[in-house]
């Protein structure tokens, strides 16, 4: 069974990005504790999460820097070559659902930045009746 449950904040915001096919896809770096030894300083591993389709939009809608998630999903190592011909392996959390944690970041406003991305808000008059 591939499960991992993880907890922590957003190290970035999400980049939100399409692929050619029309598919949404979002990637952020979640920081999650972690203890080096009894009674020590805690430290934190960042770790690459990514999110497709509807829940890459609603990362890209409602998360920012910051923000305290839960995710659940499943690891993932892919690998490529880079255009020097080296063979790179990447590791990674495909997310299958997130559940948002604590309160908003300090200093933030309500709406994320860049959230007016994924729609306008659309006068009544420009709908088109059916």
């Amino acid at each position: 069974m591939n499960k991992v449950i993880l907890v922590g904040r957003l190290a970035r915001d999400p980049d939100v990005r399409y692929t050619t096919s029309g598919k949404t896809t979002a990637s952020f770096a979640l920081a999650v504790n972690r203890r080096v030894g009894q009674g020590k300083e805690q430290q934190a591993d960042f770790i690459p999460i990514v999110a497709w389709e509807k829940l890459a939009e609603i990362a890209g809608n409602n998360l920012i820097k910051g923000s305290q998630i839960l995710v659940e999903g499943r690891m993932q190592i892919r690998n490529y070559e880079d255009k020097n011909g080296q063979k790179r392996y990447v590791t990674e959390v495909i997310a299958q659902n997130f559940e948002f944690l604590g309160s908003k970041p300090s200093g933030q406003s309500s709406m994320p930045t860049g959230a007016e991305s994924f729609g306008s808000e659309v006068d009544d008059d420009e709908l088109i009746p059916f």
